[in-house]
């Protein structure tokens, strides 16, 4: 079952009792993590990004690796990590080796549309429980990847690892803006449709979207992208800061 090909084992399915064991059992462990992790120094959480950016990126491998088992070696969607989540092997990286504007786009993401990201496939794992059983190494990868992304984010915003400033969107939206265009014409040439930005997503509330706007779908999808998670973590922590001063006598 853990390396079973797509309907060898009836899929786990969305809001059934198996992806609701899963999604507590990633907050759980989010939870548990967040707890022994909070009061670690500056260089620690580095350390941890460093860690769990190897890690994942192992997973992907080994990901990508079953995709070619199972004879997806032709379908540039089902391998190539360009999707939204999948910045979170680059932002990793970026985070962990770069330095300057590089670094700073990485902690960006991370802090920001890594939180999103995790949180949204968490509540609507399209790309696996549809497919696969619970037990099945896809099914737990994607949680424990898409959790990995929401407690690196939380954990970087409750430690103060990175201060989010509004300017900081200009990073976020050169990063995804960046990705977004390569994918662009990955998609022309290959009929894909990376970062989801080129054709309806069925079964998603994408459908509704990409309904609703036709032909502006790609740059409105794009424009989405590039900011919305950003602002929505970004005013949080905002209206967060600003409680915190008033509630001081």
């Amino acid at each position: 079952m853990f390396f079973a090909k797509p309907n060898q084992y009836e899929p786990a399915g969305i809001f059934t009792t198996q992806h609701v064991i899963l999604i507590i059992l990633t907050i759980t462990g989010i939870y548990v993590a967040l707890k022994r992790t909070v009061n670690k120094s500056k260089e620690d959480i580095k350390k941890i990004i460093k860690t769990l950016t190897i890690i994942v990126w192992i997973l992907e491998f080994i990901k990508i690796g079953f995709k070619f088992y199972i004879g997806k070696m032709n379908d540039v969607n089902e391998y190539l990590p360009l999707y939204y989540c999948s910045l979170l092997l680059y932002a990793g990286l970026m985070s962990s080796f770069g330095k300057g504007k590089i670094k700073r786009m990485g902690d960006v993401f991370l802090a920001t549309g890594g939180i999103i990201g995790g949180i949204v496939f968490i509540i609507m794992p399209t790309t696996s429980l549809p497919t696969y059983p619970m037990l099945h190494y896809l099914s737990l990868h994607s949680f424990l990847y898409h959790g990995i992304m929401v407690y690196i984010g939380l954990l970087m915003n409750a430690t103060h690892y990175i201060e989010l400033e509004l300017k900081d969107i200009i990073y976020f939206s050169e990063l995804i803006g960046g990705i977004c265009m390569f994918s662009l014409v990955i998609n022309r040439i290959f009929d894909s449709n990376l970062m989801f930005i080129s054709k309806d997503f069925p079964g998603t509330p994408l459908t509704i979207l990409y309904h609703l706007t036709g032909k502006l779908f790609t740059p409105i999808m794009i424009v989405i992208q590039m900011t919305l998670p950003f602002l929505v973590v970004y005013s949080v922590q905002k209206e967060k800061k600003i409680k915190q001063k008033q509630s001081v006598p």
